[in-house]
């Protein structure tokens, strides 16, 4: 082995000393003798080897964006179907109308993640970058060095060798020398490739955010073109002559319906009551506090409690509650301390929130676009408990407000302040 060795130093000494040997002689030695060279590298290319994962993934969720918008034709046809049986479209109109902003909520969810993606992605650029420049200037010292030195500085090193050993060490250096200058050169390359691949990561990263963000407005257009079209069919169904009479008849059972599941749901909580009264437990009390306005801000009352013409059926009706126009999404809170009976949904009053105050006093809050309780929670006055909306029976954006005191209606305009 020792043998072999001094054969490799005397004949790469043979050359220097013919005057052969140069240092571009030296960097373009096959890659075989590089292998020492790749390992140093191996952190960067698995680097880059990530960061192209990362652009495989954002192209694939780039196409699953303009692949996952909402049909709005083919759920107009799916809809068609159902306009015969009023309450039967409006339940499917309103599960379209969830399913959409679902979808809005998770765009936007997506949209607060691609921004946090893209900074990421600019700070490793950014990062990058600087490395490129830093290496970038390092090697052109290298290359001004080597040629103010030009080849026979290596010659010269060679030659002022005090012993054959002493060469042979010399010889041994300057090819540790060249190892590291290729090293540099590789790392540079990678740098370079690890630049272009951020600057590709971060153009499609840019483009998924405006695609994401165009996304959110074709879904509210959507989201704005079902509800006009139930507003719409509702009155025509309403207003229709040849419907008149069965939409009276439906319009009354399906109060009749509502009535009853509010009185279920009293019944079941009178009975809870019982229980804990029978094990020593306490129960809500109202102690006659004046409500917080159920609303953050409204536009208007568009129908007030008591009997009045009902707007498209032209007959008289009892109205058992106030009606508040409000923008949707607009805050619907609390009226007052109590506990959340029921936070559902029903063909009439759309999601609804039913609270109990205790003392047989229960407000209940219909046609929500969102709920943000479930039943048995614990609220307190003006805590957030919905947002206005207009599911249900219902034909534009508005909170039905209603109280009810020891199983009868009673006028909203009593508790509020």
């Amino acid at each position: 082995m020792v043998l072999k060795k001094k054969r490799k130093y005397r004949a790469i000494a043979g050359l220097v000393l013919a005057g052969l040997v140069t240092v571009t002689a030296l960097w373009e030695k096959p890659q075989t003798a590089q292998a020492g060279t790749i390992s140093s590298s191996s952190i960067t290319s698995e680097t880059i080897k990530q960061k192209e994962q990362e652009i495989s993934k954002a192209q694939e969720e780039k196409k699953a964006l303009q692949s996952g918008l909402s049909d709005l034709q083919k759920i107009k046809e799916e809809l068609e179907n159902s306009k015969s049986d009023l309450k039967k479209y409006v339940v499917q109109l309103d599960n379209n109308l969830a399913e959409i902003e679902r979808k809005i909520a998770d765009l936007k969810l997506q949209i607060s993640d691609k921004e946090a993606e893209i900074a990421q992605t600019e700070q490793e650029l950014e990062e990058a970058l600087s490395q490129e420049e830093n290496q970038k200037d390092s090697m052109t010292m290298r290359v001004r060095l080597m040629y103010e030195q030009s080849d026979s500085y290596m010659v010269e090193m060679l030659l002022k060798s005090a012993s054959f050993s002493d060469f042979l060490n010399r010889a041994d250096f300057m090819e540790r020398v060249v190892d590291s200058d290729k090293r540099m050169y590789a790392d540079y390359q990678a740098t370079r490739r690890l630049v272009e691949l951020c600057k590709e990561e971060l153009e499609l990263e840019k483009q998924i955010l405006d695609q994401t963000k165009e996304n959110v407005e074709i879904e509210q257009q959507n989201l704005e073109a079902l509800i006009d079209q139930k507003n719409r069919d509702i009155q025509k169904y309403e207003t229709d002559i040849d419907n008149k009479e069965k939409a009276i008849r439906e319009y009354e059972e399906e109060i009749k319906a509502q009535d009853e599941e509010i009185k279920a749901l009293e019944a079941a909580i009178a009975e809870e009551k019982k229980k804990i009264l029978a094990n020593s437990g306490s129960v809500l009390i109202y102690d006659n506090g004046a409500f917080k306005f159920p609303l953050a801000s409204y536009t208007r009352i568009s129908d007030d409690y008591g009997y009045r013409i009902h707007p498209t059926l032209g007959v008289q009706q009892f109205h058992n509650g106030v009606d508040f126009a409000a923008p949707k999404g607009t805050a619907i809170y609390a009226a007052y301390d109590g506990k959340v009976a029921a936070a559902s949904y029903s063909s009439t009053m759309g999601n609804y929130v039913m609270i109990d105050h205790g003392s047989g006093l229960y407000t209940i809050y219909m046609h929500a676009s969102a709920l943000y309780v479930e039943k048995g929670d614990v609220v307190v006055r003006g805590e957030t408990i919905a947002a206005v909306g207009s599911t249900g029976r219902s034909t534009g954006n508005h909170l039905h407000f209603s109280v009810r005191l020891n199983g009868e209606y009673t006028s909203p305009w009593n508790y509020l302040s």
